[in-house]
């Protein structure tokens, strides 16, 4: 039997419903950066035969928690990663899948030894939703928290 560690798409597939729900797509997922892909879907389309602002949304911000969790896997442990605040600009109009490119917005080695000095941190994570002509649809902004466990946790 393997000892194998799950991987971030399956955590968050096994952990968040959404992501089963939009059936979305991990293309890559490492410390720096997370790309997933919304596949189209006229399940979850919106007036105009795109993606719906509310999926793009839940695409985005599912990018925003890979690249968290990976970035920040040794520290769950201790704290629990939570999105604090959200802000999200539809450019052009999305037509077919998408994807969300995440990048984090401070080094993950700053946020952790503000972890290491007893404070909470709060850091941004920045993503860019693309179409496949690569044209930028949306850009979003999630700032996130490392909240550290209550003692004897």
């Amino acid at each position: 039997m393997s000892q194998t560690q799950p991987s971030i798409g399956e955590m968050l597939a096994a952990t968040v419903p959404m992501v089963r729900t939009l059936n979305l797509e991990f293309v890559e997922t490492s410390a720096e950066r997370a790309v997933l892909r919304l596949p189209d879907q006229p399940d979850f389309h919106n007036h105009v035969a795109g993606p719906h602002a509310g999926a793009m949304f839940t695409l985005a911000e599912s990018a925003s928690g890979a690249v968290v969790l990976a970035a920040f896997a040794g520290q769950l442990h201790r704290a629990v990663p939570l999105a604090v605040r959200a802000e999200i600009a539809y450019k052009k109009l999305a037509k077919g899948p998408v994807t969300a490119t995440a990048h984090l917005g401070r080094p993950a080695a700053e946020v952790v030894a503000e972890l290491d000095a007893g404070e909470r941190p709060e850091f941004p994570v920045r993503i860019e939703i693309t179409r496949e002509d690569g044209a930028v649809t949306g850009e979003m902004t999630i700032v996130w928290t490392l909240r550290p466990n209550a003692p004897g946790r």
